[in-house]
């Protein structure tokens, strides 16, 4: 049972820290570009930005919420066991 209840809360942080370092890559992504570029990233639904910039953003901004939510997951992991 104590296995279960720490697997529970192993899962439980990992999925918060998951969520927070999600969030914290888009606002790094979001300050980095507009200091970069002057702007903040384009959305796909921007139909006065090439397709791209917008194709750059999405990956960009994927990759790095990938690897932050990884990098999150496993480090709350193993803080918990």
């Amino acid at each position: 049972m104590a296995d279960q209840k720490q697997t529970l809360i192993a899962k439980l942080a990992g999925i918060g820290a998951a969520l927070v370092a999600a969030w914290a890559a888009q606002q790094l992504i979001n300050a980095l570009w507009t200091r970069g570029l002057g702007h903040r990233p384009p959305k796909p639904e921007d139909e006065d930005v090439r397709f791209a910039e917008i194709a750059i953003a999405a990956a960009v901004t994927g990759a790095a919420i990938a690897l932050a939510r990884v990098l999150a997951t496993r480090g709350a992991v193993k803080l918990v066991r």
